[in-house]
């Protein structure tokens, strides 16, 4: 009852409710604290630990190819590629609809979501035919569209602008987690070839499979609610909470129409391009790095047990980035950092040295520049375009969209290039410019916005009257500014 009386007095944050007097509240320190701490326990890791799964499931099919199931199912020519690429078609086309399904039914949506595609990755490990394997990447794609942008919508609407890229980094984490974990346990399932006159591949599909379905049905229970609707505050907590997150950045209703217009803002096709190219990096990683280094000489076991060291320095390197981008509110600076980090990994490997330790080298930067890119992205637009629904379509769209950069990397690693792959090193060092020039245009774009607004509120008293502003879109308020 004592929720249900908080939820009566506060807004509704997934609604964007106005509500004036969340502005007067005073938000105790001590009270703050203890929220944070509580968020930290229950909204991140739960969610980590399903993107981990969620990450395993979707690049999987890699550690399988080599494993023996492209003999089995007789693959040839770019058939691989293609099992790849329909994974990213239904993601990229469903995206965006999903994240707004996500919106309207509330954020137990991923926990079905997250059972739906465990069946189609049992399917890839039962079908007896290429055709059954397409089918099953195609479905997956469907179920895993809106699970990202979701659990990016859900993090962003519990913390503050200035509070949302540490938490969505440690996130995103799990994806590089996911890498490292992949390869390892990929080889000890592998090594269950023969049991059930099954093949070693099939068990990776198998077993990771019913990992996600008993996931799917635990996560059900304690993925927490929006803010409006939890319950794992008191009254008074759930008040300041609400309440700092209003004056952080308030919202109005929105006429839903008048936002989906809102995926032409440029601010939003500046991002899912830069996320475009960085993306196209990190799935050539994902899907083609068990080959690449099966291609210098490596067995196919020691190529998923050397993968480890790759994906536990981009943790490393990926975290450190973040945490200072947002400590020193510097997104731009350290979004470019991993450009360059992209830039000397493609150039080892176009370069072609003849050491296989020195193209290995190249794989550290690879992924650890992609792994910096892409989380300061995502969160650098959610944080300059306001909350609600907005927010809400363009999660979809960069995540979603921005995954198109898997289309490129599934069609430019041609198998007949193996092990040099000139025309994917060569396509990847275009695409990494690709996030490095519309990441300039978000910064020169917004530092600009900045100064016309700064010289616009000049014009304006001292002191707003708020039931006159308050009705404004946060990124539309006389005091919004970017962050750059």
């Amino acid at each position: 009852m004592a929720e249900k009386s908080a939820s009566a007095q506060a807004t509704s944050l997934p609604e964007s409710s106005h509500d004036d007097s969340l502005y007067s509240v005073q938000i105790d320190p001590t009270i703050e604290k203890r929220i944070l701490r509580r968020l930290d326990f229950r909204v991140v890791p739960v969610l980590w630990a399903l993107f981990l799964v969620s990450f395993v499931d979707r690049g999987n099919i890699g550690n399988a190819k080599i494993q023996g199931m492209e003999e089995e199912l007789h693959l040839v020519g770019n058939d691989y590629n293609t099992a790849v690429w329909v994974f990213t078609l239904a993601y990229v086309v469903f995206g965006v609809p999903a994240n707004v399904l996500f919106r309207m039914v509330g954020p137990k949506s991923l926990s079905v979501m997250m059972f739906c595609w465990g069946l189609t990755v049992l399917g890839q490990g039962l079908t007896k035919s290429y055709t059954g394997l397409v089918i099953c990447r195609f479905l997956e794609g469907i179920c895993e569209a809106g699970f990202v942008p979701g659990c990016a919508s859900l993090i962003g609407s519990y913390y503050k602008r200035d509070e949302f890229l540490k938490r969505y980094v440690v996130f995103f984490s799990a994806a590089i987690v996911a890498g490292a974990f992949n390869g390892l346990f990929a080889r000890l399932l592998a090594k269950m070839d023969g049991i059930g006159s099954y093949a070693g591949w099939r068990w990776i599909f198998i077993i990771e499979s019913l990992i996600t379905i008993v996931f799917s049905l635990i996560s059900f229970f304690v993925i927490v609610d929006f803010p409006s609707e939890t319950n794992i505050f008191s009254t008074e907590e759930k008040r300041v909470l609400l309440a700092r997150l209003y004056q952080d950045a308030a919202e109005p209703y929105e006429d839903k129409q008048k936002t989906w217009w809102s995926l032409l803002d440029w601010k939003i096709l500046a991002a899912t391009l830069a996320y475009i190219g960085a993306e196209e990096n990190a799935s050539s990683v994902v899907f083609f790095q068990p080959t690449i280094l099966k291609g210098l000489g490596y067995t196919a076991d020691a190529a998923q047990v050397i993968s480890i060291p790759i994906y536990c320095v981009a943790f490393v390197i990926s975290l450190s980035c973040c945490f200072a981008s947002e400590f020193l509110r510097q997104r731009y600076l350290f979004a470019m950092v991993g450009t360059v980090f992209n830039t000397t990994g493609l150039a080892i490997e176009l370069a072609q040295p003849r050491s296989a330790a020195v193209r290995y080298a190249g794989m550290f930067f690879l992924t650890s520049g992609s792994y910096i890119i892409m989380p300061i992205t995502v969160v650098w637009l959610a944080i300059n375009v306001g909350k609600g629904f907005k927010r809400t379509v363009a999660l979809g769209m960069v995540i979603a969209v921005g995954n198109c950069g898997a289309f490129i990397s599934s069609n430019v690693f041609i198998t007949k290039e193996t092990p040099k792959f000139p025309t994917g090193f060569g396509v990847g060092m275009g695409m990494t410019w690709l996030s490095g020039i519309f990441l300039t245009v978000l910064y020169i774009g917004m530092f600009i916005g900045n100064r016309q607004k700064e010289a616009r509120r000049r014009q304006l008293p001292l002191s707003l009257n708020e039931r006159e502003y308050g009705g404004l879109p946060s990124d539309k308020h006389p005091d919004f500014r970017y962050s750059l």
